[in-house]
């Protein structure tokens, strides 16, 4: 699942034990605007309720840490490990995934319990390791901090489409910034081609799919600045982007006939204009945006018909190598892309859809044990994104970060950034 921390630079005890009370606090801070009724919400088979998400970081605290160092710890409620389980095959068997919404009980209060009883057990734990076994802990508590920073992406990810399919349109927070300025013209950063290697080395934190560094090959090539806006995309709808059948691949063409989509997820067209669902609630459209939640298969529609193409992972990679780690994050409180600044658009605002299938890199090797069911098995069938997104942590991607998702999927914070051969 993830590669150990470099045993070097084991964070210090109190170290631990803030960032630990850090991310736990951050996810209920991000469900403090949540109705009761909100928690419960599962609005399509990949959404997952928040109450689900909020008890499953904690299940992965419970069953990957406390028993591994205290072989006599006692379970705030044996039931939860069946309940919360997402996918762990090799731990034990685990409620079906699209009826995570039926799980009335347990209540959001005895949530809460359970979460509460299990930091109690954590920091415990913490404060009273021997030295012997510090290092072991702060590998498994750091793997655990950043499973739960991403459940705070996929939880903003799952509020967003539980409400846009409610007809009122609920707003999460009416509080969020409101983007503000106008597009770039695009520039093209031109890399050389040759060997260059990707993947990560060195100091901190990664997943073990990120594993290991190697060589690739490259060609010349070029990268956008910045991602597709709302008005160029809309170019693509009004040029018939979606009826011409010449732009899509055979499965985006048979998902978009079937499906019936001839624009971006949550966009709307009425009399006044189009209008874009957002956690901020509906809104006018801002042609200067960048354009979200698009599918694998849109995005490469228009590629295509921009006469462009989406970039190589490694291409990306190695882009983004050069930048520094800094962009639109959820800290920054707009949970929404924003039109790019001078130095354009690299980190943050929207995961990039790349053209290259989620594979394995040479001679990858997942974790031991059931933590590496996380990332090797789901090798299959998917594409990868690069960057992170307005509702990815600060701190939580780098250059060599792979998320990856099914090419027909577009809930998640998805743009698109164009490339072409030098």
């Amino acid at each position: 699942m993830q590669v150990a921390v470099d045993k070097k630079q084991i964070p210090a005890r109190e170290k631990l034990i803030n960032r630990f009370l850090d991310v736990r606090t951050y996810t209920e801070t991000l469900c403090r605007p949540l109705q009761t009724d909100d928690y419960q919400i599962q609005s399509i088979m990949q959404t997952s309720p928040p109450k689900w998400h909020i008890a499953h970081v904690t299940w992965f605290f419970e069953t990957f840490v406390l028993p591994h160092f205290n072989p006599a710890y006692t379970p705030f409620n044996p039931v939860m490990d069946f309940l919360f389980n997402s996918y762990y095959y090799t731990h034990g068997q685990m409620h079906p995934r699209p009826n995570r919404g039926l799980l009335s009980r347990p209540t959001v209060a005895e949530i809460y319990d359970y979460r509460a009883y299990v930091n109690e057990q954590m920091l415990q734990l913490m404060h009273n390791i021997d030295d012997s076994r510090r290092e072991e802990l702060a590998f498994r508590v750091t793997l655990g901090l950043n499973h739960e920073q991403q459940h705070q992406e996929l939880l903003l990810m799952d509020v967003k489409h539980n409400f846009s399919v409610n007809p009122v349109k609920p707003t999460y927070r009416d509080d969020l910034k409101i983007p503000q300025g106008q597009s770039r013209p695009v520039r093209w950063l031109e890399q050389a081609g040759g060997i260059h290697e990707i993947g990560f080395a060195g100091e901190g934190f990664a997943y073990d799919n990120e594993t290991p560094r190697h060589q690739v090959l490259l060609r010349d090539y070029r990268l956008a600045s910045r991602f597709v806006t709302n008005g160029e995309y809309l170019e693509f709808i009004r040029d018939g982007g979606y009826d011409d059948v010449a732009l899509w691949l055979s499965d985006g063409w048979a998902l978009i006939k079937k499906e019936n989509w001839t624009q971006p997820l949550y966009w709307q067209q009425g009399d006044d204009g189009w209008r874009q669902f957002t956690l901020g609630g509906m809104r006018e459209l801002n042609e200067h945006e960048p354009v979200c939640h698009l599918s694998y298969f849109e995005a490469d529609a228009y590629a295509r018909w921009a006469g462009k193409r989406l970039p190589l992972e490694a291409e990306l990679e190695q882009a983004l190598s050069m930048m520094p780690v800094t962009g639109n994050f959820t800290e920054s409180d707009f949970l929404h892309p924003v039109p790019a600044s001078e130095q354009g658009q690299w980190f943050g605002d929207l995961w990039a859809w790349t053209s290259s299938p989620y594979t394995a890199y040479p001679g990858f090797k997942p974790l031991e044990g059931s933590m590496g069911e996380y990332n090797g098995k789901f090798m299959s069938n998917q594409m990868v994104l690069r960057g992170g997104s307005a509702a990815t942590p600060a701190g939580h991607t780098r250059a060599t970060y792979r998320n990856f998702f099914y090419p027909n999927e577009r809930w998640a914070f998805t743009g698109l950034r164009l490339a072409e051969d030098a």
